[in-house]
């Protein structure tokens, strides 16, 4: 039985733990991207420009 209203009508009740979207994507990691697991800080620092110190 309706009431006569719409479908704009109705309440929608919103919660903070109703997630649209998760954070981050599957492909949005660096195995998504196909990079090895670890870090290379190390291999950074070696190769920093001279003229950043």
């Amino acid at each position: 039985m309706s009431d006569g209203r719409g479908e704009d009508d109705r309440a929608v009740e919103l919660t903070d733990d109703f997630v649209v979207l998760p954070e981050q994507t599957a492909d949005d990691t660096d195995h998504g991207w196909g990079e090895r697991a670890g870090d290379n800080d190390d291999w950074l620092l070696a190769e920093r420009p001279p003229h950043w110190d």
